[in-house]
């Protein structure tokens, strides 16, 4: 591969980051509760079909979008045409808004991490009221994260891939094994991770499988169009999407393969019974799980850090990629340095964390009766990263068309093989309208929850597609037909 001036200096350099962008909190606890919820064994398949599905294909056309045009996504979907370029702002504020949250998410994993030897089991709630602590430790998480972006791309974000994905992995499959060799109730743990019942799929759980793929991949949020264009053009778009999604499915797996052996193994000792509300979200992760490392004493706290260390780098390395997102941006556009970027969008970041941290904690600071966190998270994920992809599919499918598309990656030296025709017929049709059905569902629930008109759904749908509306009317007025910058403006 060539080496770039502010590029990855190796292919696995690139593989790595993106791995890393894409392997997150989604995968550690988003799966295992939805494989909980939505019926284990089977949702698992479901999922991994949706991997080759939506998200490969999703992902090729990412990188691909980026590594052409070597630049920010504005830059990137103005060069495939000019009218569309709001694309790029869509894909910059969405990454923004998502840091913002993901942040005080990632401040709690640290403190989770630091206190595992005094004992985590019954303290979230108290944490989490303690706004001045979460606080704390949100800085401490968005310091991590500057440490890495303001070194740059080779000295920063490539380096810390390279030592951080392999320690998340390692971390993981040490406690995936740990949880194995627990004894009683592992057994049924993998029962129900491993033995699909297909009569408990419906269209609900698919749905859900479909998401899951579709989150879990970073899909949506501009992350793979920023690291696709910090590839050189010898980089094998099949091969290393191929191995980026492989890593992150290997992730989620063993994550299922760290919590379900566990908790039965819990259920079967303490005669502890668990249902689907004590696996969801920051419950599994800050609730139950700490219970479940109590009940196994002095090793219990030495499982509790290195899973809760594992949690942190994975939470780490989805910030890094995201602040990456807007920062190039920021220092194409209006020639900012590196430093001073990252500098300006990490306080931002940080004061807009404060509030939503103390919201999470239960503060009454709610919009449409949701607390901060739970609203920017449901504005991202359910309403604007299906569209931010969706957009992707539709760039390359049809404002280029595929023959186009894939005569570039050919005339740039790809090999695509058998995936040629399957990514021709994929990306034009099928992907767009799995992704179309994830956007009209998603709002439909948000709207209409269990067949039932909420004034307040409608209120976060209205706020996040108002927020599309300003992107592309920023874009319209500021950015259309001036100069949006590429790589080479970086100093």
């Amino acid at each position: 591969m060539d080496k770039k001036k502010n590029g990855f200096a190796s292919g696995l350099g690139f593989v790595l980051a993106a791995a890393g962008s894409a392997v997150g909190l989604g995968n550690l606890w988003g799966f295992p509760y939805k494989t909980q919820e939505y019926g284990g064994a089977a949702f698992v398949l479901v999922y991994i079909a949706c991997v080759l599905l939506i998200g490969a294909v999703t992902m090729v056309c990412e990188i691909f979008i980026g590594r052409r045009a070597q630049a920010n996504p504005v830059t990137a979907f103005k060069n495939i045409n000019p009218k569309f370029g709001w694309f790029g702002v869509l894909a910059i504020l969405i990454p923004g808004f998502i840091a913002c949250y993901y942040s005080v998410l990632g401040g709690y994993t640290v403190r989770f991490a630091a206190n595992s030897f005094n004992g985590n089991a019954g303290t979230m709630d108290e944490f989490a009221a303690n706004g001045w602590l979460v606080t704390l430790f949100t800085a401490i998480f968005i310091a991590g994260a500057i440490f890495v972006v303001m070194a740059g791309v080779k000295g920063g974000i490539e380096k810390a891939s390279k030592v951080l994905m392999p320690a998340l992995f390692i971390l993981l499959l040490g406690t995936a094994i740990f949880s194995l060799c627990l004894g009683e109730g592992v057994a049924e743990g993998l029962e129900f991770y491993l033995k699909p019942d297909f009569k408990k799929l419906g269209g609900t759980e698919i749905l859900a499988a479909m998401g899951q793929a579709f989150y879990s991949l970073s899909l949506g949020m501009g992350a793979m169009i920023v690291y696709g264009s910090y590839t050189g053009k010898k980089i094998s778009l099949v091969k290393s999407t191929g191995m980026i999604c492989l890593f992150d499915t290997m992730v989620a797996l063993l994550a299922g393969f760290a919590v379900f052996p566990a908790l039965y193994h819990y259920k079967a000792v303490e005669g502890a019974a668990f249902d689907p509300s004590e696996m969801k979200g920051s419950t599994l992760m800050f609730k139950t799980l700490p219970m479940v490392f109590e009940s196994l004493g002095i090793v219990g706290k030495i499982v509790s850090f290195l899973f809760f260390a594992m949690v942190v780098i994975a939470a780490l390395t989805s910030v890094i990629s995201l602040l990456e997102v807007v920062c190039q941006f920021v220092i194409q556009k209006f020639r900012f340095s590196r430093k001073k970027a990252v500098a300006l969008l990490a306080l931002i970041c940080f004061a807009i964390s404060i509030p939503v941290g103390i919201s999470a904690g239960g503060a009454d600071v709610k919009l449409f009766g949701m607390d901060l966190l739970t609203f920017f998270d449901t504005v991202t994920n359910t309403v604007l990263m299906p569209v931010c992809a969706f957009f992707s599919c539709i760039a390359v499918g049809w404002m280029m068309g595929p023959k186009k598309a894939v005569g570039e990656m050919e005339r740039d030296g790809q090999k695509l093989g058998f995936f040629r025709p399957i990514f021709m017929f994929m990306v034009k049709y099928v992907t767009p309208l799995l992704i179309l059905a994830i956007e009209i569902l998603g709002v439909y629930e948000l709207v209409f929850p269990e067949g039932k008109f909420s004034g307040n759904g409608l209120g976060i749908t209205l706020s996040a597609y108002g927020l599309l509306a300003v992107g592309a009317l920023v874009y319209f007025l500021f950015f259309k037909k001036s100069d949006t910058g590429t790589n080479a403006d970086e100093k």
